[in-house]
This record gives structure tokens, C-alpha cells and sequence, in this order.
């Protein structure tokens, strides 16, 4: 439904650039941008509306009717975009037999700190006999 509803809203969008396109201003005329006799007040009674008017009022109030319905379906789908944090490890439990199990395999190695600025840096000892 989503989808649908992005293909009318993108639809709605582009049928209203090109119905706007098509209106002329109330103020087409050259001379009433200098203030000519013939010009009607700019914000004067609209007169008897027009065809493409009306479609422009329909289509507005459906690319409206879709803005919203996308916005409420989107926020629906959000999360946040923080992570929680990993809960700790559960500890497992102790084996029947009373003993402790071995580990499976060598312990982890930490890797040393490196060394402070100006410190002077020895070899590491090789593990070869010489």
C-alpha cells in the first residue's frame, strides 16, 4: 500500500507543477505591474472559478491527503538511531560432575600498550634459542 500510495503522492506532485505551469497570474498584464488603469486588485474577489482552478484545488487536497498519510506511515516504521548497548554474556552454568571444565583452546593474548611518546623501544625477545 505504501508503494501505491508513493507512486499517486509523486504522480500528484508532477500534475500539480503542470497545472500551475498552465494558470496565468492574476496580474498577466504588463501594464498593471506599473500600476495601469485597466488592472483589477490584486487581492480581489476571485469571480466565477475557473476549470483549471477547480483541478488545482482537487489536486491539492489529494497531494495533501497523501503527504500526511506518508508521513503517519512512515513514523510507524521509525527507530531510533541510537544502539543499546550488548547485554552482558550469561554466565553458563556449572558442568553435573562438580569439576570445572578446561578451557577449549589457548587463552586470548592482550596486546601490549604502545609506548609513550619519547619512551625508547627495546626488541621484542624472539621465542627462537640462538
Amino acid at each position: 500500500m505504501s508503494i501505491a500510495l508513493t507512486i499517486v503522492h509523486v504522480l500528484a506532485c508532477f500534475a500539480i507543477i503542470g497545472i500551475v505551469l498552465l494558470q496565468s497570474g492574476k496580474g498577466a498584464d504588463i501594464g498593471s505591474a506599473f500600476g495601469g488603469a485597466g488592472s483589477q486588485a490584486v487581492f480581489g474577489s476571485m469571480g466565477t472559478p475557473t476549470l483549471l482552478g477547480k483541478i488545482t484545488t482537487g489536486i491539492a487536497i489529494v497531494f495533501a491527503v497523501t503527504s500526511f498519510t506518508l508521513a503517519i506511515l512512515g513514523g510507524e516504521r521509525a527507530s531510533s538511531v541510537v544502539r543499546e548497548a550488548a547485554p552482558p554474556p550469561s554466565s553458563a552454568p556449572a558442568p553435573a560432575g562438580g569439576t570445572p571444565a578446561a578451557p577449549a583452546g589457548p587463552a586470548p593474548t592482550v596486546p601490549a600498550a604502545p609506548p609513550a611518546p619519547g619512551t625508547p623501544v627495546s626488541p621484542a625477545p624472539s621465542s627462537q634459542p640462538r
